[in-house]
């Protein structure tokens, strides 16, 4: 550990992984994945306009500053990876457009949405600008939280790290 950080302040390695030196996460992790689809400032303020309403691209080119090509491509990506669908719509005496919805995939990045929102808020002293997240049925702050399929919320000094399935990785790296 260096500059003060303790075993606790990292994912415990378990299993094969546990030899750091020997694995590489690169190409085969999920957040790497994760960050090629919404990984680009560009990509997750398009998203934040989506989720909060908007549906057509100059309501995107505007909310988030970006330049209508930036959008465009955005909008082209977050389609082939399944992100958002495109619906035709088309106003009287104009020619049909495209409207933007998140799909059920995108839908499922709520919570790295609310984790973000969550963290952010430790950037800046004004904590009164902004929006924040409330929960519609009692109007508490909402707030992101690690937890286990058993329900036990985890702190990081609790938390490990494994491959998924170590037989697999070691016979497809060669390394029985």
């Amino acid at each position: 550990m260096t500059d003060g950080q303790q075993a606790s302040d990292v994912l415990q390695r378990q299993g094969a992984f546990a030899a750091r030196d020997e694995w590489t996460a690169k190409g085969w992790c999920r957040i790497e994945r994760a960050l090629e689809l919404i990984g680009t400032r560009s990509a997750m303020l398009v998203l934040r306009e989506l989720f909060y309403g908007g549906t057509r691209f100059d309501e995107f080119a505007r909310r988030t500053g970006l330049s209508e090509a930036v959008v465009a491509s955005r909008l082209k990506q977050l389609h082939a990876d399944g992100l958002v669908d495109r619906r035709p719509y088309r106003e009287a005496g104009k020619r049909t457009r495209d409207e933007y919805v998140l799909t059920e995939r995108g839908r499922q990045l709520f919570p790295i949405l609310v984790a973000l929102m969550q963290w952010g808020e430790t950037l800046r002293d004004d904590h009164r600008t902004g929006v924040e997240l409330v929960h519609r049925g009692c109007d508490a702050p909402l707030g992101a939280q690690v937890r286990c399929a058993a329900g036990h919320e985890v702190p990081l000094n609790q938390a490990a790290v494994r491959l998924k399935d170590e037989d697999y990785v070691k016979a497809a790296l060669g390394r029985n």
